[in-house]
C-alpha cells in the first residue's frame, strides 16, 4: 500500500483585520502591529493560491493542515479560514490542527472549535475534540492541539496531561493493528527546537510517549522553516526504526531564504512487509524564480 499526504501549514491568511473597539485585547493590538510591520510584506495570497492549485494537482490521498490559518483570531478571519479549508477538498480527505495564532486569545476558543469541526471529526468518539483519530485505509491520522491562549510576546504551545494520556492510548491501539501512525501537531514536538517562549512546553513527555509507543511520522508547522528531524523509538514500525519529524515552511511566505520560502511537503508512506518506508519531497516557490514546482527530496 502507498499513501501520500500533502502537508501544508502556516498560511496566515491575509490581510489581518484591524481590531475594533470591542476587540482591543493587548495581544490582538500587538499582533496587528506585528502583521503590518513584518508579515504583510511577506505574505503573498496570490502565490498561496497558485501553491494550493499545484497541491491539488498532485492528487494526494489526504491533506494535512497544521495550523495558523489566521493572524489575531478575529471572527472575520475564521470565516475566511473556513472557506479556504473547504476549497482544499472534502473534509473526509482534509485534516486540521490549530496553531497558536488560531488560539490567539481565550475569547476566540469557542469559535475556533466550531469553525474547524468538519476537519477535526474523530472516527473514535471521546471526551473532547482532541486528540482525534481518523483512519484512512492503513493510515491512522492523529491530530493534537498545541494551540493555547498565551500572554503578549509569547507563542508557546501545550498539550496537557489529559491529551497526552489519550494520545498514548491511541498510539497503543493503532500500533497494535499495524497501522502507520501519522501525528499532526502545530508546535515542533522536539525539545529545544524553537526559541524561548515559542516552543512546546511539554515536548519532553511527548518524546517519551513516542519513544515508548511509537509512530511512523510527525508533521508540524510553527517555525515557518523547513525542518527535518527524528525521534528514536523502540516501538516505531518505520524502516530504520526512527520517527521522522517534518516541519514545512509557511505556505504564503515569499521569503528569499530557501529554508523559509513557501512550500508544502508530499509525504509518502509505503508498506514493506511489517514495516513502513517514509519518504518526502517539497514542492513550492522556486528558489530562483516565482514559479511553483518541484523543489527537493527531504532526507528523512
Amino acid at each position: 500500500m502507498v499513501f501520500t499526504i500533502a502537508h501544508i501549514t502556516d498560511p496566515h491568511l491575509s490581510p489581518a483585520p484591524r481590531p475594533g473597539l470591542g476587540d482591543l485585547k493587548l495581544k490582538r493590538v500587538m499582533g496587528y502591529i506585528n502583521w503590518r510591520r513584518a508579515r504583510e510584506r511577506l505574505n503573498d495570497m496570490g502565490m498561496l493560491a497558485r501553491l494550493v492549485a499545484d497541491l491539488r494537482a498532485q492528487h494526494p490521498d489526504h491533506i494535512a493542515v497544521t495550523g495558523d490559518l489566521v493572524n489575531i483570531a478575529m471572527p472575520a478571519e475564521f470565516r475566511r479560514a473556513a472557506a479556504w479549508m473547504a476549497a482544499l477538498g472534502d473534509p473526509h480527505n482534509v485534516s486540521f490542527v490549530p496553531g497558536n495564532h488560531d488560539a490567539y486569545v481565550r475569547q476566540a476558543m469557542p469559535l475556533l472549535e466550531a469553525t474547524f469541526a468538519p476537519w477535526t471529526t474523530s472516527d473514535k468518539p471521546q471526551g473532547g475534540q482532541f486528540p482525534y483519530l481518523r483512519v484512512r485505509g492503513e493510515i491512522a491520522i492523529i491530530g493534537l492541539t498545541s494551540g493555547v491562549p498565551t500572554g503578549p510576546l509569547m507563542a508557546t504551545g501545550r498539550l496537557g496531561a489529559d491529551q497526552l494520556a489519550a494520545f498514548a492510548e491511541i498510539l497503543r491501539e493503532t500500533g497494535a493493528k499495524g497501522l502507520a501512525r501519522v501525528v499532526l501537531i502545530h508546535h515542533p514536538p522536539v525539545d529545544r527546537a524553537t526559541a524561548p517562549l515559542r516552543g512546546l512546553t511539554d515536548a519532553a513527555p511527548f518524546e517519551r510517549i513516542v519513544r515508548d509507543r511509537g509512530a511512523e511520522a510527525i508533521l508540524h508547522g510553527h517555525t515557518h522553516k523547513q525542518l527535518v528531524r527524528s525521534l528514536p523509538s523502540r516501538a516505531s514500525h518505520t524502516v530504520g526504526g526512527a520517527v521522522p519529524v517534518l516541519g514545512a515552511p509557511s505556505a504564503a511566505a515569499a521569503a528569499r531564504d530557501p529554508r523559509y520560502r513557501a512550500a508544502y511537503h508530499l509525504v509518502k508512506l509505503q508498506r514493506e512487509g511489517e514495516r513502513w518506508k517514509v519518504t518526502a519531497r517539497a514542492r513550492g516557490l522556486s528558489l530562483e524564480t516565482e514559479a511553483i514546482g518541484e523543489r527537493e527530496a527531504l532526507r528523512v
